[in-house]
């Protein structure tokens, strides 16, 4: 019975020990971490710039292009050219045949050697008329009036039909076909012998497609964002799928000016130098758009100094021990930094990492203070 008591008590000693020995580890732990949380760590604000980089969808088109109709219902008689052919500023492409223009032709022929010779009879006769009457009494005034009356609208029915007659030797040079630039053919669609004419009456196809290939045009849709960093003249680098291994550039040449409401981008062309043809009208590229405010710099910040609320987006100031919200807009982001603007200076000593749970006008120490790097690098955002 006495050993039994013995042993019971020494079995609450050893449990009374084993509970007490490690409680002192715990409460270590728990004063280095509010140790920690009371010591954040704190940067000197610097003026900077970010550079973000988008790769953005392009298409390269030809500088010029343009489908060739026949002016007037005609038949193909004689084709110069072929899908590919290089041609040069007023180049002989095509010949066509109307036998109703050419009867035409004839027929205004006809009648303006009509009308002239009306003409020059009736100026005769008044002329002779005039220098009759000239002794008193041969000629009466009447029959004057009435030689000047009919020479007159013989004149005029002979100025119509020059008109007519030049209207339809006009008409007959529509008969020839000539490049209006110098370019390639890209497409050919009619043969010899086949009808054509105008564009929804004689033909639902142009006869070619020229195109000026050997310098193109790249187009952008730049999104609102961007639209305020990039200006004529600058420099832009891209790539096509076809030839992964070449990098090119092109200058931005015209620019909208405005922007597209649905979609809320602007309109950018840039000239691309295609002597060698490497490139083909119709392909795709994708630009990478570097911008940069170069004109102004602002507060780039690590995007762990911002915190916000439901009701505000702000940063912490620490003056003089306390804390001070400062309210701020957001520029341009990466993942890791971002431009701010506000009431904000140079040397500001703001909280590497804000929180709301850091209440304004807190007192607080904090570590010593670090500088963040003014300029953050370029993220590519796809």
């Amino acid at each position: 019975m006495n050993h039994f008591k013995y042993l019971t008590l020494a079995s609450l000693l050893l449990s009374f020990a084993a509970c007490k020995s490690p409680a002192s580890t715990p409460a270590v732990t728990t004063v280095s971490k509010d140790s920690a949380a009371s010591t954040p760590a704190t940067f000197s604000l610097s003026e900077g710039q970010l550079s973000t980089t988008l790769i953005l969808p392009g298409v390269l088109a030809p500088y010029q292009t343009v489908d060739l109709y026949a002016k007037e219902n005609s038949f193909v008689k004689d084709m110069f050219v072929d899908v590919g052919s290089t041609v040069q500023k007023g180049q002989l492409l095509a010949t066509l045949e109307a036998p109703e223009l050419e009867t035409a032709i004839k027929e205004a022929a006809s009648l303006l050697h009509t009308r002239e010779a009306l003409f020059n009879g009736s100026k005769a006769t008044w002329q002779r008329l005039v220098h009759t009457s000239r002794v008193p009494g041969t000629i009466s005034p009447n029959d004057l009036d009435n030689a000047y009356a009919k020479m007159s609208a013989d004149s005029a029915d002979l100025l119509a039909a020059r008109s007519h007659y030049q209207q339809a030797t006009e008409l007959s040079s529509y008969l020839e076909i000539r490049a209006p630039f110098a370019g390639v053919i890209s497409a050919r669609n009619v043969y010899a012998g086949a009808y054509v004419g105008p564009s929804g009456k004689g033909s639902d196809r142009p006869l070619l497609t020229l195109q000026e290939q050997r310098r193109l045009r790249l187009m952008i849709d730049i999104p609102e964002a961007a639209v305020g960093y990039l200006a004529l003249k600058d420099t832009l680098h891209f790539s096509v799928r076809t030839l992964p291994d070449s990098v090119f550039s092109a200058t931005i040449s015209r620019m909208a000016g405005s922007m597209n409401t649905e979609l809320r981008t602007e309109h950018i062309e840039m000239d691309v130098a295609n002597d060698r043809r490497g490139l083909l009208p119709g392909m795709f590229a994708q630009v990478d758009l570097v911008y940069v405010n170069s004109n102004k710099k602002t507060f780039v910040v690590p995007a762990s100094a911002v915190a916000s609320n439901s009701q505000q987006v702000f940063v912490i100031r620490v003056v003089g021990g306390k804390t001070q919200w400062v309210d701020i807009v957001k520029g341009r982001e990466t993942p890791d930094s971002l431009e701010i603007y506000g009431d904000l200076h140079p040397n500001d000593q703001l909280l590497l990492k804000a929180s709301d749970e850091i209440r304004d006008g807190n007192s607080i120490s904090t570590t010593s203070p670090g500088t963040i790097p003014a300029t953050s690098p370029g993220t590519k955002i796809e």
